[in-house]
Formats: C-alpha cells, sequence, structure tokens
C-alpha cells in the first residue's frame, strides 16, 4: 500500500489547525525553541517539550533499564520513525512550514520579533520582552531506512546529492545544509538524514505576521550567529556538513585524532579516521549558522514598512547565554526579587515559564559537552552570587568524544553557595537517561518550591538599559540601523 503523498492543500489544512507539518522535526533546536516561545507567550508552560505528556515518563522510565544495545536500537528505530520518505521532499513547503511557525504565537501587536539563528538563550530573552521569534534554519528528518553507515560521510554526501533535487526546486527561498555527526548523532543518524534548510528570503508569511504584529517603527532583531563550518558544495544552494558542534572539534572531523581513533574503536567501526569529502569553504553552520542572504530581505522589508533593525551578533551559539542570565538577574533586583538561583538548561530542555514563575537566572547550554561545560563553568567563576544552582542535561545516547562524565558535571554545583541538583537526570545512567525528556518540566517544579507571579514583559527601553550598564561584558554585540555583515 502507498502511503500517502504530502500535498499544498493537506499543508494549508494542518497549518490551519495549529498542527505542524509531516516533515517537521520534532526534537529539533528550532521547532522546540519556536514551541517553547510560543507557548509562552500564549500563557502556557512547555512540558515534554510541547510534544510528549507526562502519561509518557513510565514508558520512558523503563527504556532508561533496558539494556543498552536495545535502547540504542530503540533510539536510532524511533529516530528514523519521524523522518518522510526521500522520495516525498519534493511536496515539502516552506510556506506551509511559515504558516505553521506563526501560527504558535498570539496573533496581536508586538514592540519588536527576533528573526534569525537558534538560540536557548533567545527563548528567554523574547519571554522576557515578550516577543515572537521566527527562525530562518527548519530541519526536515529525512527516512534513509538504515541504509548510511554513520562512518562513510561521502556515502551519505551521494546519498543526499541523490535526494535533494526535488526539494529545492520546490522551495527556491531555500538553502539546504545536509549535516552528517557521527558523533553526537551516531545513533539518530543510523535511521534518518538531516536535512537543515535556511530561509534566503523572508517569504509571503513572515512578510504578512511583520505587517499584521509589528506596527510601523517597531523593531526587527535580527539575530545573526556568526559560527560557521567547513562544507562541501553538493550542488545550487546544497552544502554537506561533516560533524556538527559539540564535543569534537571541526579539525577532529575532517583530520581525525586519538580522540577519534579511540572513539571508532569503542564503537567497533572498520575505520579509526573518518573518510571525508574535500571541503570547499567556510559557510554557516548548518544548526546554528546565519545565511546572510536573508538580511538584505529584511532590510528590504524595514523600509518599505517603517521598522527599526537591530542586529543581535554573536560568534557561538550559547555565547548570549551568560548576557540573558545577568539581565534577568538584573530584572529580579527591580522587582525585589532574590536574584540568587541558576538555572541550566541543556540543548532543547528550556522552560522559560518556570525560569520565571521559579524566580531563577537561566544559563543556557548547546548541548551536553565539555565545551558547553567549560562556557558554563567560566561564567560561575566571573560570578560567584548565586546560592542556588539546577541543571537539566540533555541526554542523546552516545558515549561520544567530548562528552563529560556525570562526576564531572557535578563539580558545577561546587559554585553554589548552598544547594546545587540535577533537574530530571538519574546520575546512574547517562547519558541514556531518555526519561529526562520528559522529567525535567515536573521535576523543575517539584524540587523549586519558590513560586512568584509572571511579571510584565521587559520594554525595549529597559533592555537598552542594560545593554548601556553592563553591556560591554558579553561578547554580543547590539548594532543599530542596516550594517554590513561580518559573513
Amino acid at each position: 500500500m502507498k502511503a500517502p503523498v504530502f500535498n499544498l492543500p493537506v499543508n494549508a489544512a494542518l497549518s490551519r489547525f495549529h498542527v505542524a507539518p509531516p516533515y517537521i522535526a520534532n526534537f529539533d533546536s528550532a521547532s522546540a525553541m519556536l514551541r517553547a516561545t510560543g507557548a509562552f507567550l500564549r500563557g502556557s508552560d512547555f512540558g515534554g517539550m510541547g510534544t510528549a505528556p507526562p502519561v509518557f515518563e513510565p514508558v520512558v522510565r523503563l527504556v532508561d533499564k533496558m539494556p543498552r544495545p536495545v535502547q540504542e536500537v530503540l533510539y536510532a528505530v524511533g529516530s528514523g520513525s519521524e523522518g518522510i520518505a526521500p522520495e516525498r521532499l519534493g511536496d515539502v513547503s516552506a510556506e506551509a512550514v511559515a504558516q505553521w511557525m506563526v501560527q504558535e504565537y498570539p496573533q496581536r501587536e508586538y514592540p519588536a520579533v527576533a528573526i534569525g539563528s537558534s538560540s536557548g538563550a533567545l527563548v528567554h530573552l523574547c519571554a522576557a520582552l515578550g516577543i515572537p521569534w521566527l527562525p530562518q534554519t527548519f530541519m526536515i528528518p529525512v527516512s534513509n531506512q538504515l541504509q548510511i553507515n554513520p562512518d562513510e560521510p561521502k556515502e551519505a554526501l551521494e546519498w543526499g546529492r541523490k535526494y535533494a533535487r526535488p526539494l529545492l526546486d520546490a522551495n527556491p527561498e531555500l538553502q539546504l545544509h545536509h549535516m552528517h555527526d557521527p558523533n553526537q548523532d551516531r545513533l539518530t543518524i543510523q535511521g534518518m538524514t538531516y536535512f537543515r534548510v535556511k530561509r534566503r528570503v523572508l517569504g509571503h508569511t513572515y512578510e504578512e505576521f511583520l505587517s499584521r504584529c509589528l506596527p510601523p517603527g517597531g523593531t526587527i532583531f535580527l539575530v545573526d550567529c556568526q559560527r560557521t563550518w567547513e562544507t562541501t558544495q553538493a550542488g545550487d544552494r546544497h552544502f554537506f556538513q561533516f560533524g556538527a558542534l559539540g564535543g569534537a572539534t571541526m579539525e577532529e572531523f575532517l583530520h581525525g585524532s586519538e580522540r577519534v581513533e579511540r572513539y571508532l574503536e569503542y564503537y567497533k567501526s572498520h575505520r579509526r579516521q573518518w573518510d571525508v569529502p574535500p571541503t570547499d569553504g567556510l559557510r554557516p553552520e548548518a544548526e546554528w549558522g546565519f545565511e546572510p542572504t536573508l538580511q538584505a530581505d529584511i532590510e528590504r522589508v524595514a523600509r518599505e514598512k517603517g521598522y527599526r533593525i537591530r542586529r543581535i551578533v554573536f560568534g557561538e551559539p550559547e555565547h548570549l547565554s551568560p548576557f540573558v542570565a545577568e539581565l534577568y538577574r538584573w530584572w529580579y533586583e527591580r522587582r525585589n526579587i532574590p536574584a540568587n538561583r541558576l538555572l541550566v538548561e541543556s540543548f532543547l530542555l528550556v522552560e522559560p515559564m518556570w525560569a520565571l514563575r521559579t524566580g531563577s537566572a537561566p544559563f543556557w547550554m548547546k548541548f551536553n559537552m565539555e565545551p558547553s561545560l567549560e562556557w558554563l563553568e567560566s561564567y560561575l567563576k566571573s560570578n560567584d552570587r548565586y546560592d542556588e544552582i539546577y541543571m537539566i542535561l540533555f541526554s542523546h545516547g552516545v558515549d561520544a568524544i567530548g562528552l563529560p562524565s556525570i562526576e564531572q558535571w557535578q563539580t558545577v554545583f561546587t559554585y553554589a553557595r548552598k544547594h546545587g541538583n540535577f533537574i530530571g537526570v538519574d546520575e546512574t545512567v547517562f547519558p541514556r537517561n531518555f526519561s529526562t525528556l520528559i522529567r525535567y518540566h515536573t521535576d523543575l517544579q517539584r524540587q523549586i518550591p519558590a513560586r512568584y507571579p509572571l511579571p510584565r514583559p521587559l520594554t525595549l527601553e529597559q533592555l537598552n538599559q542594560f545593554i548601556q550598564e553592563e553591556g560591554d561584558r558579553f561578547p554580543v554585540g547590539w548594532h543599530e540601523g542596516i550594517e554590513q555583515s561580518n559573513h
């Protein structure tokens, strides 16, 4: 029996009923962060990342207790089940995706709208300001039916080249970044291929949302993460990226290392170094980087509609995290709320509603790897004012290169003057603690009993005041007006 084909009428119907198109990844940074921001603006929390209700927690806890080989098979098969058939890529509609995205938000007037790169810290900034964020990047998981060996990037490149053209022909506004990461994503890429796409223009739906919800004189925050990666051009508007931000460096992915050798031996791979396609240029990193082509279209709309533009520029996706944590502390102090509790979040596991309800300063980490631990510790060493530190860790099921042990993560709590603890983490099974995907939400409410009313949003004037007082402390640029991108 042939599976039904996704077509534009179906896409439009799904958007009207506030359901994501079936080719959108639920468990991806952009879609999860969009849902979290939308939930907050609708007055809701973000339990189970907006897709996994608490009723599933007992089932997922059973998976935590299964033998590792069984867990890995379930993880790979489960991930693959989220992918669409590659033959159906031509039915993907960027405008249908945009319709779903804008409908995640209340259709009302806002003082500003953020557009561009993903960042969990940005979710909290938008929550503080009471504004929506429109992603440039979204992910299409494509089922590869377990046909691709994770340690053969050349095979992955050719597989992607075979199926990408109908997607790009149907969506001339998109640029494809096929990402293949056998380190952090070792389990998931066995069942699905990561097709991340970036908007090169706003498109009708985004422009219509701006016209409807952003009055003349309103501000567009252009979110510009300038992280790049060595990639291979596979075709027109099509790039292949081997590796991703996390524990292994770009140089290790491309050229190998002792850590790579040990990792491949540990997973009984036939290789001891990856055979990587020749790269031909630095381009925006697939998941986090901003494609600067979009900037010109944002500037055009700003001129036509009388909007202000303010570029938020940072080099790494979590460079915004210390800024946002300190902004929340500054805000709490002005509300006469104790500003001595830190909530550390990881990857998709963000909770803007309960950060504010519990009076917690949010600090987001892009993943559960050594660079994120080092960035968090660097922040804590410069700030000795937290009585309590709580931390959520994302479990991805892989003993990856650069994965800190649970004991290394526990050292974070030594920076707390009174108390520190994990949220939703079973320390005995990390990084295969899959119930964290649901438990983080309920455990946060149980462990932090403090409750505060939700405040009025910060005004743009208050944000400017904080930037003037403290902005030089952080690796984040705030650029007024239309300026040349540094890409």
